[in-house]
């Protein structure tokens, strides 16, 4: 009680603040050592997750190996090598952190080694192949893959991965189960050491508020006092301790200068205003820009992944309203081969009727900027414009200096929507450059370049897909193989630029008389094939009987030369549900059907027979 008698209260509050330390002290030692065994308990299970990760990504690896070494030798497509480079390079990796993770582990250190020996075997096994079939030899290559070797190496590569995994499974049991402990007792810990701090503290509280109360009863009542308006209220009472003698003079003082001071108030609390609501309105501004900025990024990053012009035009319909509200407009894409500017999407209530027009009605084209008209008879009308009293924005599309589209606004654009008209500008014209560069690959890669048709990779994967399409929905489908009639006697006696004019001639032709569903291709050489989804067999086979006289009929001339006749041979066969789902049977049946026609006398169309074998099943 001693210590509490004494006048000065840094001596109480000193004591208090001994005791609350240490106490705080040794909960916080327990704390921290209860930490540390949480966090060595969180990294043996972290390091085992990680560990069963690799696993997978082992297994993983190995499968896109193997499947990209079969894959290049049935394709004979370089890709899949490239595939099987990185898989391999990646499995070893996985497996040389299989080791180091297991280290500290002797017994699954073992089984890491050993898996990443039988790993290694397994590479090494489907590199052979692989260098086999880039060396040409695929039917070596392709026997070897068959003999199954590979497969007995794939199943103990799986078996030693899964005891590996399983091991690390039940040691990851046994370590989530430790951790579970360890972050009891550390819940533990803080209910019983912060109630016990929490008692010492207030019982030494309670001493020092009792030497307290008085003089801050007294300071309180005169600080109220001055805040109602008692510009003369001071701090009077005989005060205990020095602390608060102290504390009153100070205070008399402060409200002697607060009282001088009370005139300025007003015209600082206005200052005080005006910067408050300036730094609001910024704040609201930057607020307001961020989240457009984000809104912009969303669209940009779903523009530059559309793979057709309806996606495409579905992100500009679904964001850009957002970007510009109550904004209506359209979108425009150039077209290069017709030199016109044709609406790719449209939003909002929109008057424009055009679909197309000529950059040279534009005045943003023209001049190569933005070209507004915020009242009527403030500027020129642009031609494609139907309302000379049209309130507009068209802001031009340029990658390089050469136009891209327009983007047309009805309108005005006000000043703080500039900064948004002109990120969307750039993201659009980004965005419509890289779909153009992605279509035109898309056609060079699909495209037989001499006739324009569909090439063969691409007729097969459009067989596989519309196989796929007719055994799901039972729509019929038929494919016809055609071949133009002595074709080595254009190239032999007329030159080769003669052959080029007759293939090209057959192509228009073939384009002509099929749907736009069909597929038109040039399978190689001078024969073509045609696949037909939907079409009975006898419409087929009328639509290539009209092909077949149109091809009689053309007249082709090379130069001042007239080319003669041109014959064609045609074999026609229907799919049925019984074949194969990878189209060789059906090409198979329409190519023997073409070779009839050929020994038949040429110049004729000849349906495949049904196999026995679909004739049986059908019965």
């Amino acid at each position: 009680m001693s210590v509490f008698s004494l006048s000065s209260l840094s001596a109480r509050i000193g004591w208090l603040g001994a005791s609350v330390s240490i106490a705080m002290l040794a909960l916080a030692v327990l704390l921290i050592d209860a930490s540390a065994r949480m966090k060595t308990s969180l990294d043996w299970v972290s390091q085992t997750e990680q560990l069963i990760q690799k696993i997978d990504e082992t297994m993983a690896d190995l499968r896109e190996a193997e499947s990209g070494q079969r894959g290049f030798l049935l394709t004979r497509d370089t890709s899949y090598a490239r595939s099987f480079d990185y898989r391999t390079v990646e499995a070893t990796n996985d497996t040389a952190a299989l080791v180091a993770l297991t280290r500290d582990n002797p017994a699954q250190h073992d089984r890491a080694v050993g898996l990443q020996r039988i790993a290694a075997r397994k590479i090494a096994s489907l590199r052979i192949p692989l260098s086999l079939g880039q060396s040409g030899h695929f039917d070596e290559a392709i026997a070897i893959v068959a003999n199954g070797h590979g497969r007995d190496l794939m199943d103990d590569v799986a078996r030693r991965a899964e005891r590996l995994r399983q091991s690390e499974r039940d040691l990851l049991s046994v370590r989530l189960y430790a951790a579970q402990q360890q972050s009891s007792w550390n819940r533990q810990l803080p209910l019983i050491g912060g109630p016990a701090i929490i008692a010492l503290l207030a019982m030494a509280v309670t001493l020092i508020i009792r030497g307290v109360r008085r003089p801050t009863r007294s300071i309180l009542h005169s600080m109220h006092a001055f805040g109602d308006g008692d510009r003369d209220a001071r701090v009077t009472d005989t005060i205990g301790t020095s602390e608060f003698r102290a504390l009153a003079e100070a205070y008399n003082e402060m409200a002697d200068r607060l009282a001088v001071a009370g005139s300025l108030q007003s015209i600082s609390d206005a200052d005080l205003q005006r910067a408050n609501s300036e730094l609001r309105r910024n704040a609201d501004t930057l607020q307001a820009r961020s989240e457009m900025i984000e809104l912009l990024g969303g669209m940009s990053h779903r523009m530059q992944t559309a793979r057709t012009d309806g996606e495409l035009a579905a992100v500009i319909q679904c964001f850009v309203p957002r970007v510009l509200p109550a904004i209506p407009g359209a979108l425009y894409a150039h077209n290069h081969s017709r030199n016109l500017l044709v609406r790719l999407a449209s939003w909002g209530d929109l008057t424009l009727t055009q679909e197309a027009f000529s950059p040279e009605q534009c005045w943003g084209l023209r001049r190569g900027q933005g070209h507004c008209v915020v009242a009527p008879g403030t500027d020129v009308v642009c031609a494609h414009v139907d309302d000379p009293s049209a309130v507009y924005h068209c802001e031009p599309l340029l990658a390089g200096g050469e136009v891209i589209g327009l983007l047309y606004l009805e309108g005005v654009v006000e000043a703080e929507s500039r900064f948004r008209l002109a990120v969307l500008t750039e993201n659009i014209a980004s965005a419509l450059l890289n779909h153009q560069l992605q279509r035109g690959l898309r056609e060079q890669t699909i495209r037989d370049p001499l006739t324009a048709l569909f090439n063969r990779r691409y007729m097969e994967e459009a067989l596989a897909i519309e196989i796929a399409r007719a055994s799901r929905t039972g729509e019929p489908l038929g494919l016809a193989m055609c071949d133009i009639d002595h074709f080595k006697r254009f190239n032999d006696e007329l030159g080769h630029d003669a052959g080029v004019v007759v293939l090209r001639a057959v192509a228009t032709e073939m384009t002509r008389h099929f749907r736009d569903g069909d597929v038109v291709c040039r399978y190689g050489g001078e024969e073509f094939t045609i696949i037909a989804p939907g079409a009975m067999l006898p419409a087929l086979v009328e639509r290539v009987e009209r092909l077949r006289m149109a091809v009689a009929e053309t007249s082709v001339r090379h130069g001042d030369r007239s080319l003669g006749a041109i014959r064609m041979s045609f074999g026609i066969a229907a799919w049925y549900p019984e074949m194969e789902r990878n189209g060789s049977t059906l090409i198979q049946l329409a190519d023997n059907a073409l070779y009839r026609a050929k020994r038949g006398g040429r110049d004729r169309v000849v349906v495949a027979d049904q196999p026995p074998t679909l004739s049986i099943a059908a019965e």
